[in-house]
């Protein structure tokens, strides 16, 4: 137990399920001069997550990641809105991760996103990486 909670994190706090739509867009404008060595088009990624009444957007920056929430939108609608603002918009389907460690590495935009996603593969550590990872490994088609 927690001093001062009651009861363990564990046991008061539960998680929505696994599983659920995700959209994961790709862009390509950066303030940072190390990020420019990356593929151009691929040198920042952020994930949507829908959820009840909406998505939530997860969007780790380098400073801070920023947390929010959409109200309801049709996926494909949401997709070309991006789209139209020159990113890459690649559909998902939210997997419950391996229930082991994921391998270590430092937090950055695509360590985040895979987090979210449940995917813990070892190679995947830039967002041109976890573009083709995500291209390859679908399981549900492009209908957006």
């Amino acid at each position: 137990m927690k001093p001062g909670l009651g009861k363990s994190c564990d046991e008061s706090m539960t998680a929505p399920p696994f599983g659920g739509r995700a959209l994961v867009v790709f862009g390509g404008d950066t303030a940072l001069p190390w990020l420019r060595m990356l593929k151009p088009g691929f040198r920042h990624c952020f994930v949507l997550v829908e959820r009840a009444g909406g998505w939530v957007v997860v969007n780790p920056l380098s400073h801070q990641t920023e947390l929010a929430w959409l109200e309801r939108r049709e996926a494909g609608d949401l997709a070309n809105a991006y789209r139209r603002h020159g990113f890459r918009v690649v559909p998902y389907a939210v997997i419950a991760a391996p229930p082991t460690a994921a391998p270590w590495r430092p937090y950055t935009c695509v360590e985040a996103v895979k987090r979210v996603l449940g995917i813990h593969h070892r190679w995947v550590w830039t967002p041109w990486a976890l573009y083709r990872h995500i291209r390859g490994a679908r399981t549900q088609k492009n209908t957006y």
